[in-house]
């Protein structure tokens, strides 16, 4: 007999959810539904958008679901055993307390859990309630270059400094776009602070990873003031007492990296980076110590980071893994986001 396939619904079928799989420049799958798809322990069941457009260009490439344009239809109308959440934001709360209540086996809720900590926590709440575990979409804790990272980081001794940044021409924080989540700190700057976290962190029940923080430069709009362009913010965690989290919104291009120096090595990764080091002999120095290249390990050519993520909602399915990202990580990374908010807003008063 052959192994269980799983149903699934896709709520959402915009890029994330759908439209990102056809993206040629994009490690594939880069989408939930291409996701589900590549994997054969699972039949994708329904999909679901309020947008007829979208949901009918995602119905002519799944056939055989049935295409919902209401998930409060959708779950009166079948029991996907996988439910995706690819929705914005500001719509997270709503339709993840629908479905915990509708008793799915296993939630996919995009990232980041909510718009606030308060939502989050009341999504955790019903989600322990009523049983229903969440897999929180935080790519990198699936990627495979970011699992060669985090266990290179104990080839590089003592973990002196930390360096993240994020660089887009978004805003980082807008008083405005508060009801949308439409800003880089909370819609990228998620990805940012949780890949420091997992690259920190010993286990994913950790609660809190990042303290002692500090904003050290704070740019605003030369057109409007309570708009934030750059911020930087200083931490520490137990594992090192110099961490710097930057995102700029004034920058004309897209870059996203995380740069680690140790006393014996280094790691620099992020989109389209991969490099580690390691202490040896000097060449340029008689008597020194330098850093070079660690020719031994490569970039892996695909990282699976989405794959790896379906993978995982399998594997926990079967009991065989613990999910790698949870509600309570993807809340801690909103701990810090909000955090990063108040201290902002302080400065504005």
């Amino acid at each position: 007999m052959g192994k269980k396939r799983y149903s699934a619904a896709v709520i959402g079928t915009g890029r994330i959810g759908f439209s990102l799989g056809f993206d040629r420049k994009r490690e594939q799958p880069a989408s939930h539904t291409m996701a589900l798809k590549a994997n054969c322990r699972i039949r994708i069941e329904s999909g679901c958008d309020s947008d007829t457009a979208r949901l009918e260009h995602w119905h002519k490439f799944n056939k055989k679901s049935v295409a919902y344009s209401s998930y409060a239809h959708l779950f009166t109308s079948s029991k996907p055993e996988i439910v995706v959440i690819a929705v914005n934001e500001e719509f997270h709360l709503q339709v993840c307390l629908a479905a915990i209540h509708a008793l799915p086996k296993i939630i996919i809720l995009e990232k980041p859990v909510a718009l606030t900590v308060q939502d989050a926590l009341k999504l955790q709440e019903e989600a322990e309630h009523y049983g229903v575990p969440v897999l929180v979409n935080h790519e990198r804790r699936f990627a495979d270059d970011y699992r060669i990272a985090k266990e290179y980081m104990n080839s590089i001794g003592t973990i002196l400094s930390i360096n993240a940044r994020l660089d887009s021409g978004l805003y980082v924080y807008n008083p405005e776009a508060e009801s949308s989540g439409a800003y880089s700190l909370l819609h990228d700057g998620t990805h940012l602070a949780d890949c420091v976290q997992y690259l920190l962190e010993d286990s994913p029940s950790e609660k809190e990873i990042l303290f002692n923080q500090k904003i050290t430069d704070i740019v605003y709009d030369e057109e409007k003031p309570s708009v934030v362009r750059n911020v930087s913010v200083h931490f520490e965690s137990a594992k090192c007492t110099d961490i710097t989290l930057s995102f700029s919104g004034k920058s004309r291009y897209f870059g996203f990296e995380t740069d680690i120096i140790g006393s014996e090595g280094r790691i620099r990764i992020g989109n389209g980076i991969f490099e580690l080091y390691k202490r040896e002999e000097s060449k340029l120095y008689t008597g020194f110590y330098s850093l070079a290249k660690d020719k031994t390990i490569r970039r892996p050519s695909k990282t699976r980071y989405f794959s790896n993520m379906v993978q995982n909602a399998v594997d926990f399915l079967d009991g065989k893994a613990p999910l790698r990202s949870t509600l309570q990580t993807g809340i801690s990374t909103l701990k810090i986001l909000e955090s990063i908010k108040e201290s902002i807003r302080k400065k504005t008063e």
